[in-house]
């Protein structure tokens, strides 16, 4: 059994957390995003943010890679 997905970032819209779970994909990980927009149809109600999650067992991996672009100044 796999177990629930867990948060490793909250990011500002959906385009940068199409770009963060791409990252992460591209890693291997299991990545992917939630948003409460309307399917994109109501972009402003992402004012709460854009949550990114992954696999419980890819939340450590996936902290250090988001990180390490954080510590780059991307």
């Amino acid at each position: 059994m796999e177990s629930a997905p867990v948060t490793v970032a909250i990011v500002r819209s959906r385009i940068e957390a199409e770009l963060a779970v791409g990252l992460l994909r591209s890693q291997g990980l299991r990545a992917a995003f939630i948003a409460d927009d309307v399917g994109g149809l109501e972009p402003q109600l992402q004012q709460s943010g854009v949550r990114v999650l992954v696999a419980a067992e890819d939340e450590a991996a996936a902290r250090r890679i988001l990180a390490d672009v954080d510590d780059d100044g991307s």
